[in-house]
């Protein structure tokens, strides 16, 4: 059976027709939409090259039916750039090195900006917990994490005007 649904797509308002059965990244991902940045890896949530942002929290978007994002602001790694430039956490990612294949990238890049948004300068430990659920099999977290905390640094000098 299908339903409309209202959303938030990256800042612009939708109605779109959806299967009850259709999650979230396959809508994203479907001829409605087409924005392919939001990847589609294991399909069960365990490696989060589907995260995008709903309400400005990191999801899973095969776990998240699209009737559920019903009224919901969702965020995709389309969405981040601004007037054709990019995130500074996605400028972070690139000057550390930390994009390889690119696959999980989207996802890695959502997270972090999840986890800046709520904690603007964490640990390495907390950047590694926060990057839980989410898999790369070609930089070894290592420059991942480093892009981060290039990224927290990056705001924190912004704050402070520098």
């Amino acid at each position: 059976m299908k339903k409309y649904i209202k959303l938030n797509i990256n800042s612009t308002e939708y109605e779109l027709l959806v299967n009850d059965n259709e999650t979230l990244a396959q809508l994203l991902r479907g001829p409605q939409l087409n924005l392919t940045g939001t990847k589609q890896g294991c399909e069960l949530g365990d490696c989060g090259a589907c995260t995008v942002l709903m309400d400005g929290k990191a999801v899973n978007s095969c776990l998240v039916l699209a009737m559920q994002a019903n009224g919901h602001a969702i965020t995709t790694i389309e969405g981040l750039a601004s007037n054709g430039k990019m995130h500074p956490i996605q400028e972070a990612f690139i000057n550390a090195g930390a994009v390889q294949c690119g696959y999980c990238t989207p996802g890695m890049i959502l997270k972090a900006k999840s986890l800046l948004d709520v904690n603007p300068n964490p640990s390495r430990k907390e950047i590694r917990e926060a990057f839980v659920g989410n898999l790369c099999r070609c930089t070894g977290y290592f420059k991942i994490i480093n892009a981060v905390e290039i990224a927290a640094k990056g705001q924190a000098n912004k704050e402070a005007g520098n």
